[in-house]
């Protein structure tokens, strides 16, 4: 069963990453997305899904250093999401899309991230001392 969730998870993180580099790619070739486009949040976004499959490839293979990935990348989002806010705040070169983008992708990892600590934390107790 915790090898099955850790594969969901695994393929959660790699089509999700797939699904931003196409969305990114999108944009950067000259699809509008509707709103105004703050252009080193695209650039990175569209960069972060590569980390994104490759975060998820190093959870097919280990719960721990998948979960160290996730954090890593929940901590880079976190970050850069707050970054954004702030020139949200103080200009209009944000659009409120892109704040709402932000706050989903670190939805996504912090639950990504609770669930790779949910298996490494049953997979370390169920292990004899």
């Amino acid at each position: 069963m915790q090898q099955t969730v850790q594969r969901v998870i695994a393929l959660v993180a790699i089509i999700f990453g797939l699904a931003t580099v196409a969305a990114g790619t999108r944009v950067l070739m000259g699809t509008s997305p509707g709103y105004e486009v703050f252009q080193p949040l695209l650039m990175f976004n569209t960069l972060m899904g590569f980390a994104y499959i490759a975060a998820g490839l190093v959870a097919w293979r280990s719960r721990s250093r998948g979960l160290n990935s996730a954090l890593g990348i929940l901590l880079i989002n976190l970050v850069v999401f707050v970054a954004v806010v702030i020139v949200y705040t103080t200009s209009t070169g944000v659009a409120t899309e892109s704040i709402m983008a932000m706050a989903f992708r670190s939805g996504v990892w912090l639950v990504l991230v609770l669930a790779l600590y949910w298996l490494v934390r049953s997979q370390t107790r169920s292990q004899p001392a």
